[in-house]
């Protein structure tokens, strides 16, 4: 965990815990629903609820919220699990709110038992319209006032599965007047006919998240549970059961949602994304879930070092999209090796250097890395590949590239000049004819003369194909997930296929996972569909923010 300047108010409410002795022990959770992969969003959460035990000598438990058989599946608990443990965190628990299913059963005849819960024929859409509004109290359900007993009896026979799915619910006994609405007698429990993914048949009734929530708390000692802030309202039932069933007092604080620009983090959109084919799947490089940026090669370093900088508050607020891209940037320019990729191949050739010859030049692999190996082999030849962008035939102001009797210097190796180039029927350049000079070697320059720009190359002899993606954010507008119609502002640039790139030797040997930065390019990653006979390069980042200049013209 990245240390955060100063204390958040989460950290100072424990800390003052600590300090009079309320606790010995910090125990937290992460409880996701098995419903989807997991994003962005919940890397805040991950990082605050794990971060905060690490530092004060607890625990955090992974508690997954399993209690809706039919939208979780063993693949999201599967790639939740991967998730957490590629962040970087160690859970000391692997729960199910399924492993307390007899036990919440149990809680909830207690409740029938004190008079404080009953079984309700109404519908949803009746139990919805005697709830009342904010200003106007509710109206009590006409199964209210069912005996002790004879609601016993109804709840077993729920358990036993007599009756059909909306049939009944068991509801909490509260106050249909409450100015709390979600106080106005909350349902608990509802039956629901269908497979679980753990339990099997077994069930076929399943507590509510607020019933299965804190009691889930309480059974594993959380002593701080971290929500975000539309569970405010929650608290006063999550307290109010505690109390009622007399179990340990769990507590629940929140924290502010960080809102990401130009990003959809509802599960619900997400997975909208994933059935319309608008994305490859849950971890399309373009998605803000974790596997898609794992995938698109953001690092875990980076992801905590932005969890850390947009601290924990108590408002929400939108963060810009740029402030993640610069921790993933700052991250892969302290550890990604340099390698030279051409993407939009001119031919170079140089006149004067010997036909059939070639020789090896050193390059740096990353200056900024502490013994990070010093320098790599490149070879260089007569017949290179540099970028279309590289050479202009009228040069614009202060152009220091390639132009018509101009100098640069090939990257590591010399100092070439422009004499002549060629053109197709169409008018786009396809060679460009230069001169070297043999004394200008870098790291063994005698020449005397400075070339005022650099550019990078491949040699043609040498040079591998590969696959390169061009990702880009998803989204044209920062806030997507206030339109209802959030497709429509899908970025049609979002994904640019370049089928052959020419990449040095050195590249050929990458395997999955791998990052680099292709110099003056940006930071680009080996995709996990990528084999050595077909080589795939994701864009993680370009070298600089364009996209806030780009987005203004």
């Amino acid at each position: 965990m990245i240390e955060e300047k100063g204390l958040n108010f989460i950290a100072e409410i424990i800390e003052e815990d600590l300090k009079n002795g309320k606790y010995k022990q910090i125990i937290t959770r992460f409880p996701p629903e098995p419903n989807g992969y997991l994003h962005i969003g919940h890397a805040s959460s991950i990082n605050l609820n794990f971060g905060l035990t690490e530092k004060y000598g607890g625990y955090t438990n992974l508690r997954f919220d399993d209690t809706n058989p039919v939208t979780e599946e063993v693949e999201y608990v599967e790639s939740i699990k991967e998730d957490v443990k590629w962040l970087g965190f160690h859970w000391k628990n692997e729960l199910y709110a399924s492993d307390y299913f007899e036990t919440l059963y149990e809680y909830a005849v207690r409740l029938i038992k004190k008079g404080l819960a009953y079984v309700d024929d109404s519908s949803s859409e009746e139990i919805a319209a005697l709830k009342g509004t904010p200003t106007e109290p509710g109206k009590n359900s006409p199964y209210r006032e069912r005996t002790i007993e004879e609601n016993l009896d109804l709840f077993e026979r729920m358990k036993k599965g007599e009756f059909g799915d909306g049939a009944k619910t068991l509801r909490a006994k509260i106050d249909m007047a409450h100015s709390n609405m979600l106080m106005r007698d909350p349902v608990l429990y509802r039956i629901k006919h269908a497979h679980h993914h753990r339990t099997g048949d077994k069930w076929c009734i399943y507590p509510m998240y607020d019933f299965a929530h804190g009691q889930s708390d309480s059974i594993e000692n959380v002593t701080h549970s971290i929500c975000t802030l539309e569970f405010v309202p929650h608290r006063e039932l999550y307290d109010w059961l505690i109390e009622k069933l007399e179990i340990y007092p769990s507590r629940q604080y929140e924290f502010a949602r960080r809102n990401l620009t130009y990003t959809i983090t509802s599960k619900r959109k997400l997975l909208q994304l994933v059935n319309e084919k608008h994305v490859e799947g849950w971890d399309d490089p373009r998605m803000t879930t974790i596997s898609g940026m794992r995938r698109r090669g953001y690092t875990p370093e980076s992801i905590r070092d932005f969890c850390t900088r947009i601290g924990v508050a108590k408002r929400e607020n939108m963060v810009d999209m740029s402030l993640l891209e610069f921790c993933v940037r700052e991250h892969l320019n302290k550890i990604a090796p340099r390698r030279m990729a051409v993407l939009d191949p001119v031919k170079l050739i140089i006149t004067n250097y010997p036909e059939n010859q070639s020789e090896e030049v050193q390059s740096e692999n990353n200056p900024e890395e502490e013994n990070a190996g010093g320098t790599r082999t490149v070879m260089f030849s007569r017949e290179l590949w540099i970028e279309r962008e590289d050479f202009m035939e009228v040069p614009a102001k202060k152009w220091f590239r390639l132009a018509p009797g101009a100098l640069v210097r090939l990257k590591s190796a010399y100092i070439i000049q422009c004499n002549d180039f060629k053109k197709d029927g169409e008018g786009n350049i396809i060679e460009v004819h230069c001169t070297y000079l043999p004394e200008s070697k870098s790291g063994n320059d005698t020449s005397g003369i400075r070339a005022k720009g650099t550019i990078h190359w491949v040699s043609v002899s040498h040079a591998a194909k590969a696959e390169v993606r061009l990702y880009d954010r998803l989204f044209t507008i920062e806030n997507p997930g206030d339109e209802e119609d959030f497709t429509r502002f899908i970025n049609p640039d979002s994904l640019q296929v370049i089928q052959e790139a020419y990449i040095e030797t050195a590249l050929t040997t990458a395997k999955a996972g791998d990052k680099f930065q292709f110099i003056r390019k940006g930071y680009f990653a080996v995709d996990k569909d990528s084999s050595p006979d077909h080589l795939i390069f994701n864009r993680t980042a370009t070298l600089r923010d364009t996209w806030e200049k780009e987005s203004r013209k």
